[in-house]
């Protein structure tokens, strides 16, 4: 066994034994592990989005946080169907004997962990979406579902690491020609068709000069909206 092989075994029956212990945390733990985690992080995109709709330039604004949407669901993709069968790890579960697993096994390939990408992208785009407070809270409330994933027994620690460093990594990477692409789509939907709401909550910003790039405010948080 390599050495990070062996680190990463034990790294995982350590996380392992603690869960073993904490029989208390249990139901919270395997709720938010399989639905829990990703239910918050999607509503957090909602939350900004909605914001965003009453930034300076809510066309700008928008499409950064459907980049943050649009772009984790790629990196999911390239994860879940290019990446684990390419490296082809079998989940920990069936390779070790008598440890706690709090969900479903699945025979699905374990690295990386497509939980772990989806909260690396989520976190990333929010974090470009400038709303520093949601992103403090998406970055715990990912960081936690990328812990739980070891601690119900589903990855191995590195799976998790990989997972959330290449969805954060492809999101940040293509984050200008992704946010360009829907800073034009956005200013369609404002001028050439009746669901600019979608996309600004200013009456009126239907008005093409609101659709152009401006000085973006150094931050937007929950106290911008009105």
């Amino acid at each position: 066994m390599s050495e990070l092989k062996r680190i990463n075994t034990q790294w995982y029956l350590d996380i392992n034994h603690f869960a073993r212990h904490t029989a208390w945390a249990h139901g919270f733990m395997a709720f938010y592990a399989h639905f829990g985690g990703l239910a918050l992080l999607a509503i957090l995109l909602l939350i900004a989005w909605w914001i965003s709709r009453y930034a300076i330039n809510p066309v700008r604004s928008v499409a950064r946080v459907l980049w943050a949407a649009g772009g984790t669901v790629v990196a999911w993709v390239i994860a879940h169907y290019g990446l684990k069968p390419l490296f082809g790890e079998i989940r920990p579960y069936w390779v070790l004997h008598h440890v706690e697993v709090l969900v479903a096994k699945t025979h699905g390939y374990a690295f990386p962990s497509g939980h772990a990408t989806i909260a690396g992208a989520v976190i990333a785009g929010i974090w470009i979406t400038r709303k520093h407070l949601i992103a403090w809270i998406t970055t715990i409330a990912g960081l936690l579902l990328c812990f739980d994933r070891i601690y119900v027994g589903a990855h191995y620690p590195f799976d998790v690491v990989g997972g959330v460093i290449f969805g954060a990594l492809f999101v940040w990477a293509l984050s200008i020609p992704g946010i360009a692409a829907l800073s034009w789509f956005d200013t369609f939907l404002v001028q050439r068709t009746p669901f600019s709401p979608l996309v600004t909550g200013h009456k009126s910003d239907t008005r093409s000069d609101h659709s152009q790039p401006t000085p973006d405010p150094p931050d937007e948080s929950l106290v911008s909206m009105p």
